[in-house]
């Protein structure tokens, strides 16, 4: 049976992911900003840096949603301080994820030119 070998990164990835996610989430609440939602965090090799993609149920306001993270995040890695068994919590960079933005307008596109109606 092959073995399947996890690099810390990846467990430390899927740890801020669920962590930010549940810290965005709740600041969205508290601070009446735009629906968000984490998509993915990439966590530098060295674990000093983590680069956190957010997508925004609007498109239009994503750069506030942006804004409002980043003045957030020292308050975000102060709190992942204390729930993370972590020696040193890297530094979150937010940087808005625009795939699913692009995605919908692919589909939108296809669905107005008639090729998924399987006229094509």
């Amino acid at each position: 049976m092959p073995t399947r070998s996890f690099h810390r990164t990846d467990r430390v990835n899927a740890e801020l992911r669920r962590e930010v996610g549940a810290l965005v989430h709740a600041a969205v609440r508290d601070h009446a900003l735009p629906q968000a939602s984490v998509v993915d965090v990439e966590v530098s090799r060295e674990l000093d840096v983590a680069t956190v993609w957010v997508t925004a149920l609007q498109p239009e306001r994503s750069q506030e949603v942006v804004r409002a993270l980043k003045e957030l995040a020292k308050e975000f890695r102060r709190e992942l301080a204390h729930s993370m068994r972590m020696r040193r919590v890297p530094e979150l960079r937010f940087k808005y994820d625009d795939s699913v933005d692009k995605g919908e307008r692919i589909e939108r596109l296809l669905r107005d030119s008639g090729v998924t109606d399987g006229n094509a």
